[in-house]
């Protein structure tokens, strides 16, 4: 009988760890997860990706809108984002098991072109979609996972089953809106490069025309199109990822609050206090200890 995908990912996890967690595998781009406890939703910054449940249920939130996936289900992110997201359905017995595939966008963007009518790729969309998953697209991510059984096969197979995957992606009913990825003018290409613009150079005061411009958009037709695809405001969004980075700085540099908020942009520490406190439900010290405990 062929092993199933949740059972087949609870044999990898237990092999590298009997701790919960994430975990990274040969394959680039291929992480496992595993929790035996339900989660309160936590900020966490997403990279496109394939975010699939095995066993369990999740939820996402973005902003005030909640997005529940669960077993055989999978979390579709088309841009990078930060999302508050916990587990909803788990136990020491019936653990939360799932995968997160990372895009390859150059690959992708290869089989989109092998394409005989490829999908038209969607002007407008939000960023989260929720994608069944079954038939010839789980036999190929069980596939995909089974690799690891065979560390030489990694090199030379793991690539053909990643298309196999993005072909049944593409060929879906959420096919236009994952073109988006793939399309190197697109709304959601050019709003990328102003999102890794926030990213990259996330203490500066970056103004909204600067963001235009490198979208290569007019400011109005910027500011409608982010906030369609992220349902945040530029600002918001970068208020987010600088909350986010400040509190990576505290937990892997041992930094101090103070250090932190000033590295991430912030002019007032007694300001950055109350943005975390409202992001990540305490102060930065009473979060980072609780983390640490955690970890």
């Amino acid at each position: 009988m062929q092993m199933s995908l949740k059972q087949s990912i609870a044999r990898h996890i237990d092999a590298m760890s009997r701790e919960d967690g994430f975990f990274d595998t040969a394959i680039e781009g291929l992480i496992l997860t595993r929790s035996s406890t339900e989660t309160l939703p936590h900020p966490i910054l997403y990279k496109p990706a394939l975010c699939i449940v095995a066993q369990g249920a999740k939820r996402s939130l973005l902003d005030e809108d909640a997005i529940a996936y669960a077993e055989m289900q999978a979390l579709v992110v088309t841009v990078e984002m930060p999302v508050r997201g916990g587990v909803t359905r788990a136990s020491k017995a019936t653990p939360y098991l799932g995968l997160i595939l990372e895009f390859d966008l150059r690959l992708l963007r290869e089989v989109l072109e092998e394409f005989d009518d490829p999908p038209k790729p969607a002007r407008e969309g939000p960023a989260l979609l929720v994608h069944d998953i079954g038939g010839p697209l789980a036999d190929s991510v069980l596939r995909l996972v089974n690799l690891l059984d065979t560390p030489a096969a990694i090199p030379v197979l793991a690539k053909s089953v990643m298309r196999e995957i993005y072909f049944w992606l593409l060929s879906g009913p959420h096919g236009a809106s994952i073109s988006r990825l793939a399309s190197p003018d697109g709304h959601t290409e050019r709003l990328s490069r102003a999102i890794h613009l926030l990213r990259d150079d996330l203490a500066r005061a970056i103004s909204v025309e600067e963001l235009a411009a490198a979208a290569k958009m007019s400011p109005s037709s910027f500011h409608q199109h982010f906030k369609a695809l992220t349902s945040l405001t530029p600002l918001q969004y970068q208020k987010q990822l600088r909350l986010l980075e400040a509190r990576r700085l505290m937990l892997a540099d041992a930094v101090t609050a103070t250090t932190a908020a000033y590295r991430v942009g912030y002019e007032s520490p007694s300001q950055f206090s109350r943005e975390y406190s409202r992001m990540f439900g305490a102060p930065p010290r009473r979060d980072v200890a609780v983390m640490r405990t955690i970890a």
